[in-house]
């Protein structure tokens, strides 16, 4: 079963500096971080705070050349999590035809921030998430005590925690 997730904010994670996008659930019961990469976290946070560039950027790009096309993005779905990397689908609809489309999460949020379309998790993407082994992503940086303290944190986030970046 699929949840659908808004973008609630881009923090950083105070151990590697690295950007997290957070996804929350409308109930706010669900919280979904996933490490992206600076560029990645630009194209969101510029989206969010609805900055007009001078020259489109590639999610903008990639939005201009859907709307050329006459192809919408109906919806992104973020279905799996294999050995900490998260994996993504983009729903293009052509013509009377859905066209699913293999995508990093994070392109996926950008474009869908920019197309107005809808993130959808797989709820058993969220069970998986609960139990990341953070020392295979960070090569042994991670405690079982710092994954807790980082779960504890992520369920209890406010708005007002990712600053200028809050949705």
């Amino acid at each position: 079963m699929f949840i659908e997730m808004k973008v609630a904010g881009i923090t950083l994670d105070p151990m590697t500096k690295m950007p997290i996008v957070i996804l929350k659930d409308s109930t706010g019961e669900n919280a979904l971080p996933i490490w992206i990469g600076i560029a990645e976290a630009s194209a969101i946070a510029t989206q969010l705070e609805k900055i007009d560039l001078a020259r489109p950027m590639t999610h903008d790009l990639l939005r201009n050349v859907l709307d050329e096309l006459q192809v919408n993005l109906d919806k992104v779905e973020i279905t799996d999590l294999k050995d900490n990397t998260y994996f993504a689908i983009l729903h293009l609809i052509v013509g009377d035809e859905v066209l699913p489309v293999d995508s990093r999460p994070s392109d996926a949020i950008a474009l869908a921030l920019r197309t107005e379309s809808p993130i959808f998790v797989d709820e058993e993407v969220l069970n998986k998430s609960r139990h990341i082994d953070a020392s295979k992503a960070e090569e042994g940086m991670v405690t079982p005590e710092d994954r807790d303290k980082w779960t504890e944190i992520l369920e209890n986030l406010s708005p007002e925690a990712f600053g200028k970046y809050k949705m």
